[in-house]
């Protein structure tokens, strides 16, 4: 009874772990201020932490979850998102080799503020979506957002 205790224990404080894990990735990002009727390059970075990684935004499977950040803006227009490339690695869960992310990942995109804008600021949203896994395992997928202010002159 006391190993089957001792063993449900260890188990939960190793589900509990992997899950403190998979929220550990941390976004943020950067842009700096844009004069009306210009553009600038802004950056959302995604950190992610030793022992795991993050399927690519083109994971070469059909089951695995690809990144996907979404960028938008209010009186602004935002371009296209730019991905980094992935490393190509060998998991054991999947015969094919799988095209992630490790490490810190840049996604960047152009944000164009018109002439007529009227305000300071433009707040840009990000929305990253996510499958974090480890070398055996694949957790489900997380979204994060967070807000970007570029101050306009």
């Amino acid at each position: 009874m006391k190993k089957t205790l001792f063993s449900i224990f260890t188990a939960l404080i190793f589900l509990a772990g992997g899950i403190y894990q998979t929220n550990a990735q941390d976004i943020s990002g950067s842009i700096g201020a844009v004069k009306r009727g210009g553009s600038i390059r802004g950056t959302i970075v995604m950190s992610i932490p030793s022992g795991l990684h993050v399927n690519s935004s083109r994971p070469n499977s059909q089951y695995a979850i690809p990144t996907s950040v979404k960028v938008s803006a209010v009186g602004a227009k935002v371009g296209s998102v730019s991905y980094p490339r992935g490393k190509n690695r060998k998991f054991g869960f999947s015969e094919d080799t799988l095209n992630v992310y490790e490490g810190r990942s840049a996604f960047s995109f152009n944000l164009t503020v018109p002439a007529n804008f009227k305000g300071n600021v433009v707040k840009v949203r990000a929305v990253v979506r996510y499958q974090a896994c480890t070398d055996e395992v694949c957790y489900p997928p997380k979204t994060k957002e967070i807000t970007l202010t570029a101050q306009v002159r």
